[in-house]
């Protein structure tokens, strides 16, 4: 699973990375986590404003900070089924 946070490195940033390591964890998952600062890379993703949370190459969230649950259950569903 890979995992995108981008924004230029704001304190929500952090916080949106903060929550992410915090699902994973409670989830026992394990993910590449990535922070995009490039404004490039991130307009590539069509999005406007930041932090914004990519999971799979899919922008799930956008210019908020989501709750830890709202996390978990976007890792679920991009999680590989066993």
């Amino acid at each position: 699973m890979e995992i995108k946070i981008l924004g230029p490195g704001c304190p929500r940033c952090s916080e949106v990375e903060k929550r992410t390591i915090n699902a994973l964890t409670e989830l026992n998952v394990a993910a590449d986590v990535q922070k995009v600062k490039d404004i490039k890379e991130i307009s590539s993703y069509g999005v406007i404003s930041t932090p914004a949370l990519v999971i799979n190459k899919i922008v799930k969230a956008s210019g908020r900070i989501p709750s830890v649950a709202e996390i978990k259950d976007w890792i679920r569903e991009e999680a590989p089924s066993e």
